[in-house]
């Protein structure tokens, strides 16, 4: 196709973008002439107030002694500046001192100027004495004739409008040669080769048809290319559906879109070899319905395949804890949880993925409901390889079906029987306060200083009604985890605090109570008004309850824990910081934050005369707390060659069997009494 001249780019291109720079050259040249008008009328009142200024003190001096020939001479200075047309002193209601007056200036550009400018302005400043005689004696008065600035701004303007225009033009000549050269030029020796290609040859994208460039350069190089394109999309989209379809049968199951196995096992290979790495737990749960064949035959299979797009929406709700979901076939789905910590959150996902098909599914107007076992198994524990741990996840469920359906099972049987336990625990927490089940013992705290008692520290015990006696490292971390540690520890606090005020109202008024906060506790916000309140209704004097905190507790968010330690510290209550040397054991920490004791940790101390590291570890708390000016208490001391060394190395108390174990309140205050009788004090 042969390009006329007159639909041909380049040309089109030199006009627009000439007449464009045209344009633009003028409106900014006449901007910049309107500016400088504005500039040259500030100009006029700047002139005019330097020369106020410079005049002022003798037009003041003449008018003040009345002075007739030291006014004319003022006014004879004034008139050296060509640009002033008249002056005068004198005050406006008397005969003026002084006057004089001039024409105004012929200029043949005076008829352009003037509406601009001005013909002429005046300017007034008044005569004032000195302070403190601050009196007005007149005025001093002139007018400049802006003829002569007038003349300046022409030029100037002349000068702006033909170097703006010229610049403008300049730039666009230079645009359109750098478009030719860059654009017009490479289009023309493109179409050349476009227009000998073969339309059915592959091409790279779609061009669209630009408006106003239908029958330029870039027209003809798009009506070639898109012939080309046409044939293209429609081979590759061919293509693409052809492996779509071969991908999804080979990888993804065609009723659910779920992956299949084969996918799953990809997936997993991947979620394994990252766990490996960062050693980290993977769970893999294996889904199996509990008699599905029967539903299929009692309400039909089309039902049971709804049914199945149903459980494939259900287990996608919990995709947020998966690493992978996938269907293996059949009544079947296996779920892959990836970087746990600890066995009982795989049991949690099992759990509410049975609680979840409580609710029946409401199929072509009939509610069914499904039951379903799960078979779990852990990496490593279980196996370090995808297909070992998909075939103990499947043996596993087929076991339990065989046992008892609906429910969950771990391939070993211990960690089993220890998630069941821990369920069956979590549940019976959530009673235990209002049933009474928890009660309060207290383990004395003595001081080396003089052998007495000075404090207790409260204990919390769970009597479970068949289980008997749970640990609280058992219970505690359960409490924190489904959030009724916040409610336990405020039923600690209140029942440590009544049995402080029992305690001193029978004579033991300098006792003191310890009592630990959990981690959950240490961040909540309403601790620190839960701690004044207790104090306060109980009318507990400042420093006699210690509220005992651990490393971990605080390193979570230490500027949250910090401002609660300052609140409860305002409140009258000490700190303590307990487990000292387990955790990150931060001299920067401790310096930062309001902390009355260190609490060494029984671990250390249970070793310390066989073991030279423990007995280094426990002199360099010592050490620390004493250069930091806190008190220092050793706990799990149950050997008199224990308690001798922590007294040589500055201990100020301890804690521990070999003073008592932790009693109930009844035989503490026994204990108390008897410690009076014997070598052991009490304040």
């Amino acid at each position: 196709m042969k390009l006329e001249l007159k639909n041909s780019l380049s040309v089109k291109l030199l006009r627009v973008v000439l007449l464009s720079a045209l344009i633009v050259g003028v409106v900014l040249s006449c901007a910049q002439i309107v500016y400088d008008a504005y500039k040259t009328r500030q100009a006029v009142a700047t002139d005019a107030e330097r020369i106020l200024d410079m005049f002022r003190d003798p037009s003041t001096q003449a008018v003040y002694s009345l002075d007739r020939e030291m006014g004319m001479q003022v006014i004879e200075g004034l008139f050296q500046d060509k640009a002033v047309r008249m002056a005068s002193i004198g005050h406006p209601n008397e005969t003026l001192l002084a006057e004089k007056t001039r024409d105004l200036k012929p200029s043949p550009t005076r008829w352009l100027t003037d509406p601009i400018l001005g013909q002429e302005r005046s300017f007034t400043t008044q005569l004032v004495g000195r302070s403190p005689y601050s009196e007005y004696y007149g005025d001093l008065r002139i007018t400049l004739d802006t003829a002569t600035y007038g003349e300046g701004f022409l030029i100037n303007s002349m000068i702006i409008f033909i170097s703006g225009v010229l610049r403008a033009l300049a730039m666009g000549l230079v645009l359109y040669l750098v478009y030719h050269w860059l654009l017009t030029k490479p289009l023309s020796r493109i179409i050349e080769h476009l227009t000998s290609i073969n339309p059915d040859r592959p091409s790279e994208h779609q061009l669209p048809l630009l408006k106003g460039h239908e029958k330029n350069e870039l027209g003809i190089w798009v009506n070639t290319a898109n012939e080309l394109l046409a044939s293209i999309e429609r081979n590759t989209h061919l293509r693409h559906e052809a492996e779509s379809s071969l991908l999804r049968m080979a990888q993804y199951d065609f009723l659910t879109g779920l992956p299949n196995r084969q996918q799953l096992q990809q997936q997993l290979d991947k979620i394994l070899i990252d766990a490996g790495r960062v050693q980290h737990r993977v769970a893999v749960l294996c889904v199996g319905l509990d008699d599905f064949k029967g539903i299929n035959e009692q309400f039909s299979y089309q039902a049971g395949d709804q049914l199945l797009l149903a459980l494939a929406d259900l287990l996608r709700s919990h995709s947020g804890r998966l690493g992978a979901l996938a269907r293996l076939g059949g009544d079947q789905f296996a779920l892959v949880q990836a970087d746990i910590e600890q066995p009982y959150e795989a049991a949690e996902l099992a759990q509410n993925i049975l609680d979840d098909l409580e609710a029946p599914f409401a199929v072509d107007g009939q509610e069914i409901r499904l039951r379903a076992t799960i078979g779990i198994t852990l990496f490593p524990e279980d196996g370090d390889s995808t297909e070992k741990l998909l075939q103990k996840a499947e043996q596993t469920m087929t076991l339990a079906k065989t046992r008892s359906r609906n429910r969950y099972q771990f391939y070993i049987a211990s960690v089993d029987s220890e998630m069941r336990r821990r369920r069956e625990l979590e549940k019976d927490l959530r009673e235990a306060l209002v049933r009474n089940q928890f009660h309060l013992v207290y383990q004395p705290q003595i001081s080396y200083r003089d052998q007495r008692v000075v404090g207790v520290e409260a204990l919390i015990r769970w009597t479970h009604p068949e289980h008997g006696f749970v640990p609280p490292d058992q219970f505690i971390p359960l409490a924190e985890q489904n959030g009724t540690i916040i409610a336990i520890g405020e039923w600690v606090l209140d029942q440590a605090c009544k049995q402080l005020r029992e305690w001193h109202d029978q004579g033991f008024t300098d006792l003191r109570m310890a009592v630990n906060l959990s981690t959950v506790q240490l961040h909540h916000s309403e601790l620190p008004r839960v701690v004044n309140n207790l104090l306060q209704i109980y009318r507990l004097p400042p420093r006699s309850l210690e509220l005992e905190v651990t490393e971990t507790g605080l390193m979570e968010d230490i500027s949250t824990a910090a401002q609660h330690l300052l609140s409860l510290r305002r409140s009258g209550a000490l700190i303590a910081i307990d487990d000292f040397g387990t955790g990150y054991s931060s001299l920067s920490y401790l310096k930062s934050l309001p902390l009355d004791k260190i609490k060494i940790d029984k671990s250390f101390v249970q070793d310390l005369i066989d073991d030279d590291d423990d007995a280094t570890i426990v002199r360099a708390i010592i050490q620390l707390g004493k250069s930091l000016g806190m008190q220092v208490i050793a706990e799990g001391v149950e050997t008199a060659e224990q308690e001798a060394y922590i007294i040589s190395e500055g201990c100020h108390e301890g804690q521990g069997y070999f003073y008592s174990k932790p009693l109930p309140a009844r035989e503490l205050l026994a204990y108390l009494k008897q410690a009076q009788r014997t070598h052991i004090g009490v304040l």
